[in-house]
């Protein structure tokens, strides 16, 4: 059974740093993609990065490309998001999300129960 365990959400001023942590269970994930999404009130769900567990590639949205790196530590299990110079734009429920294989784009199979994620201007 896949567990996805996000934490690390808050309340931060713009312009601030917050660290998200995904922690991941139930199987090895060297063939996964690892996949950050958010979702803002009244809004869809959007893609904010993904990373290959094999090879530490990276790939990330636009809107949060050169302030948000994500990254993984095999020993833990577990993703981060690391996100900088945050704006007011960024206040969501961010989502870590798993794939087996294929690529970064694609449906994800499995979802963590999300965590907030509030950027007060």
């Amino acid at each position: 059974q896949v567990q996805l365990v996000e934490s690390g959400g808050g309340l931060v001023q713009a312009g601030g740093s917050l660290r998200l942590s995904c922690a991941a269970s139930g199987r090895t994930f060297r063939n996964y993609f690892m996949g950050w999404f958010r979702q803002a009130p009244g809004k869809e769900r959007e893609f904010v990065g993904a990373i290959n567990w094999n090879s530490g590639t990276t790939y990330y949205a636009d809107s949060v490309k050169g302030r948000f790196t994500i990254s993984r530590d095999n020993a833990k299990n577990t993703v981060y998001l690391q996100m900088n110079s945050l704006k007011s734009e960024d206040t969501a429920v961010y989502y870590c999300a798993a794939r087996s294989g294929g690529t970064y784009y694609l449906t994800y199979d499995y979802w963590g129960q999300g965590t907030q994620v509030t950027v007060s201007s």
